[in-house]
């Protein structure tokens, strides 16, 4: 049989980005050919998200325009793969006939053979594996200047809203060695940033060694060639003091903290589960910011959870306008099938939640714009990594605090590190010049 051609499309969190490279590290170690177009395979793979039902309301209208290339060409086969492929299972092939395999998490070490087994008849694997952290698999990395390295894969905290650690099992982490390894391939192929990945990132741990997530950042740091360090996306209550100093000390971790909120009101957070309160969260909150004054702050919101009174809401929206967060990603709440919080319905108006969600992003928005003003006249180290999407003749970049800021190209190019004096700001860049 020739080589089958694989086209592979990617969908959801930074995690899925790093699995779908391991995913063409698989295939191509085992003699499958990654084609850059759908039009010319011969399999075409999504790899999916779950976390909300519009991710999946997609993935059934991108299969249906696929349908096309199916109908040109009847042995082509369509995969999901995936937490939609683990979440949804055998009902994915029920809902589109059009579907020929559905591939879970911890089944891509299996995906040459399950693609053969398909060509007969539809094929499901979505069987988790709590030992599966696929170390060996080389992943064929997306060219660009960031290298995705997943150190832990599942989660154990079962966060009411949350259908994670059922679609991705239980928490297991990869070895130190292992994840050093990684760092020292992505910056062998010339990345200088490594990003470390995990759903609750800051809770690893190799036991056998007796490392924590702080000792980990330090070693990581010591990979010569690396010249940044990030982490996403960590959980509150796994955070200590060790690592923030860590932070603090150490110039290759960036001063950029994800820190995941989800309400500002105690009654909402024990319904949630998350298992912190409000004051143990603003008091981390505060020693990240005495600690590393420069350090940006973001987090995650979600509005109109079951039980949420418009008390609760004005508790969080109040929080956010004191805090001053330099990011927010705001949902409103979306009840998924499997989490806790489905069985409890989902009772607060959807007029009602659309309010409160454009509320605080209204309230986002001009915080995002003033902090980001605040920046013009500062110089800050920019990361280049490609051309500026609305700014013709301009690169754009990441600078430390993970801000992307516009530049001209002004005989600069991908991969340097630049000085940029601020000149601007909008609520999502910073644009300014180059320091010579």
């Amino acid at each position: 049989m020739d080589k089958r051609r694989v086209y592979l499309e990617n969908y959801g969190c930074q995690m899925n980005e790093a699995d779908s490279e391991l995913i063409l590290g698989q295939l191509t170690s085992t003699g499958f050919q990654i084609v850059p177009e759908a039009k010319e395979a011969d399999v075409i793979l999504l790899n999916t998200c779950a976390v909300r039902e519009h991710a999946e309301q997609r993935i059934y209208g991108r299969v249906a325009q696929l349908g096309k290339l199916k109908n040109r060409n009847p042995e082509l086969l369509i995969g999901i793969c995936g937490c939609m492929a683990t979440h949804l299972k055998e009902k994915i092939i029920q809902k589109s006939q059009l579907v020929d395999l559905v591939i879970g998490p911890d089944s891509y070490r299996r995906l040459p053979e399950i693609i053969e087994k398909a060509v007969g008849e539809p094929f499901v694997d979505v069987r988790l594996d709590k030992y599966e952290n696929y170390a060996d698999i080389r992943p064929v990395r997306a060219e660009g200047v960031r290298a995705w390295v997943s150190i832990m894969r599942g989660c154990d905290k079962f966060c009411t809203f949350c259908i994670v650690p059922f679609v991705r099992g239980r928490e297991h982490c990869l070895p130190l060695d292992q994840v050093l390894e990684q760092v020292k391939e992505a910056a062998n192929e010339g990345f200088q940033e490594v990003v470390f990945l995990g759903q609750t990132v800051n809770s690893y741990r190799d036991k056998e060694k007796g490392v924590k997530f702080a000792d980990l950042l330090e070693q990581a740091s010591k990979v010569e060639g690396i010249k940044r360090i990030r982490f996403m996306s960590p959980h509150p209550i796994d955070f200590d003091q060790e690592t923030i100093e860590v932070m603090k000390d150490n110039p290759k971790i960036c001063p950029q903290v994800h820190l995941p909120l989800q309400s500002a009101s105690n009654a909402v957070l024990d319904k949630m589960k998350r298992r912190y309160t409000i004051e143990f969260y603003d008091e981390l909150l505060q020693r990240f910011r005495e600690a590393i004054p420069e350090i940006a702050v973001t987090t995650d919101i979600i509005v109109g959870f079951p039980g949420e009174e418009e008390k609760d809401y004005q508790e969080t929206y109040e929080y956010m306008s004191k805090t001053k967060f330099d990011l927010a990603f705001m949902f409103k709440y979306s009840p998924r099938e499997g989490a806790k919080a489905y069985n409890w319905g989902d009772p607060i108006p959807e007029e009602e939640k659309i309010r409160r969600l454009e509320g605080i992003i209204n309230l986002q928005e001009k915080i995002s714009l003033e902090n980001n003003q605040n920046e013009v006249g500062n110089i800050t180290e920019v990361l280049v990594e490609g051309e500026a999407k609305k700014e013709e003749g301009h690169w754009f970049g990441k600078n430390p605090q993970f801000k992307t800021v516009v530049l001209p190209k002004d005989g600069t190019k991908p991969g340097e590190f630049v000085k940029v004096r601020i000149e601007r700001g909008t609520p999502h860049t910073l644009m300014g010049e180059v320091v010579r």
